[in-house]
């Protein structure tokens, strides 16, 4: 069920379950949007270290 669907009923068990849902997805993409940033400017600047 989704929250725009008329049957939703907000109730504690799904305001828990949709907070730590959401959560969960904005640390995922603050994670991966600060890799992505941080790749970009690396890339840009020509780091060529190699760790080989």
């Amino acid at each position: 069920m989704f929250p725009f669907n008329f049957e939703w009923i907000w109730d504690m068990g799904h305001v828990v379950f949709m907070g730590g849902l959401w959560y969960a997805l904005t640390i995922l993409g603050i994670g991966m949007t600060y890799c992505i940033i941080k790749a970009a400017i690396d890339a840009c600047r020509g780091n060529d270290e190699h760790h080989h």
